[in-house]
């Protein structure tokens, strides 16, 4: 869908504009927006409202053909609940019907007319981007490998947002920005969705290379060998059982200044998670496919800032490869050390998303970053205490890490990408405890997402660091099954405020 901004002055009227459906706002009590009342000259819509059709509600509609007084050929009426002050949860309700109406109409064009800045809090810009991801989710496909398509939707191609004049500059920027985090979010998705028999470490690395040479981005690929070199044991060792080579990529976007520190992003990038010889059950196994989501994210983070140009330094890690059992596979009580140094009992190979990130975390150090995040679909425990609404945030507990946090927190808010923070205390790492070995893989299951991330910590003592959990929220299960793209937006969110700064 192609999306562009049209302004009005005392010169032209909304009611004037020749498109195929113009799409405003109605409030409950049978109140208009600004733009329904423009339209309301022949008095079409409030004859509509008054007669029941539709109620203002948020997320009702209401299509009207050719409603007298108005050059459109049609005028959808959307509610956006309460009159005055449009809450979040109204709007997103109010754009995700708008979306669903969209791909239904005959017609190509439309002028969205909604009042974008009532929104409680928020900016226009919040409003455009949260209307252009609505409106691009409800058109992303997930039939690339079907051999008969679904039907393809029809609808609205092209889009224009009614804006103020004094916002038109602003307005592109937003727009602009918002279609690049939505490329982003589609690329997360669609990586999520492949099968594992496709997107293996070797595609990963092949979407890497891809994305730096069409936005001229560094690019560095390492192979077994080379880790061998750097003595990345525990990252090695998840891969002893697949015959699947790994790859170590790194992904860098130098939009700052030469000397800035960079963010450094590290994605968890297991292509498919069997459990190893901790053998995960079979019913929903094949969801472990998502077990990539992570690297997924940050490679979509990175569409989305290549494409903003976003100015900053950047620079993606991703660990990628396979957790499978065989003859040759990591056994539960192995001993395996890693690259910093520290030895490690495996006490279960299922947890071996934090065995690949420990190394990763200790490589990044030779960066001097002014931040890490890393990002794993790391525990079903997490899961378990935050659904699959928001994503576990860890970091440590100091001035430094909790404005990191705040930082991270609200950037999440800002996006509907939402995460909540957790704790991260040293009574936890006494789970850790080995007898055998500096530290074990797993504390057992109280606190398994705080365990896990405890792990982590350990490796990401040299720097200022947080880890999100996003086992709940990168993917769907049953009949909506599916990536969501999720927590590009979160991610993107929290670039972009980095570089305004």
């Amino acid at each position: 869908m192609d999306f562009s901004i049209k302004t009005f002055d005392s010169k032209t009227t909304i009611a004037q504009v020749k498109t195929g459906c113009i799409i405003v706002g109605i409030f409950e009590n049978k109140k208009l927006s600004a733009a329904a009342k423009s339209l309301d000259t022949k008095a079409a819509i409030t004859t509509a409202i008054n007669s029941g059709d539709v109620s203002g509600k948020a997320g009702s509609t209401l299509l009207l053909h050719a409603p007298a007084g108005v050059m459109a050929e049609r005028v959808l009426l959307v509610g956006l609940g309460a009159e005055g002050a449009v809450t979040d949860r109204n709007f997103i309700s109010a754009v995700q019907a708008v979306a669903r109406t969209l791909t239904t109409l005959g017609t190509s064009d439309a002028l969205l007319a909604l009042p974008l800045e009532l929104t409680v809090g928020r900016d226009s810009s919040w409003a455009i981007r949260t209307a252009v991801l609505s409106l691009r989710e409800n058109l992303y496909r997930t039939d690339e490998l079907k051999s008969k398509k679904d039907p393809v939707k029809g609808g609205v191609k092209k889009l224009a947002l009614a804006v103020d004049a004094a916002g038109a500059a602003a307005a592109k920027v937003s727009i602009a920005q918002s279609v690049a985090l939505a490329n982003g979010m589609d690329l997360a998705k669609t990586l999520g969705n492949l099968p594992p028999n496709i997107c293996t470490p070797t595609y990963l690395a092949t979407t890497a290379k891809k994305l730096a040479k069409d936005f001229k981005l560094g690019i560095e690929v390492l192979d077994r060998k080379q880790l061998e070199a750097l003595k990345m044991g525990s990252f090695l060792s998840v891969t002893n059982g697949s015959v699947e080579p790994p790859k170590f990529i790194v992904l860098k976007h130098m939009g700052g200044k030469a000397k800035a520190a960079p963010v450094v992003l590290v994605g968890k990038g297991i292509t498919f998670d069997t459990g190893g010889i901790s053998l995960k059950p079979g019913s929903g196994m094949d969801e472990m496919k998502y077990d990539m989501c992570g690297a997924a994210s940050v490679l979509g983070t990175f569409l989305a800032i290549a494409e903003m140009q976003l100015k900053l330094n950047v620079i993606a890690v991703i660990p990628t490869c396979e957790n499978m059992p065989s003859g040759s596979a990591t056994r539960p009580g192995d001993i395996v050390t890693s690259m910093s140094g520290q030895t490690i009992e495996v006490l279960n190979t299922d947890a071996e998303g934090r065995l690949i990130l420990c190394d990763a975390l200790t490589y990044v150090e030779r960066f001097k970053p002014a931040v890490v995040v890393d990002i794993a679909t790391l525990t079903g425990a997490c899961v378990t205490a935050l659904g699959h609404h928001n994503s576990g945030l860890f970091t440590r507990h100091d001035d430094t890490h909790d404005a990191l946090a705040n930082e991270l927190l609200a950037a999440g808010k800002n996006a509907n990408d939402t995460a909540w923070r957790m704790p991260i205390e040293e009574v936890y790492q006494e789970q850790l405890k080995s007898n055998f070995a500096d530290i074990a893989n797993i504390g057992g299951p109280p606190g398994g997402s705080i365990t896990a991330a405890c792990f982590l910590e350990r490796f990401t003592r040299n720097y200022t660091w947080a880890h999100l959990d996003i086992a709940g929220t990168a993917w769907k299960s049953g009949a909506a099954k599916g990536s969501t793209g999720r927590p590009v937006p979160l991610l993107t969110q929290f670039l972009m405020g980095r570089a305004q700064k």
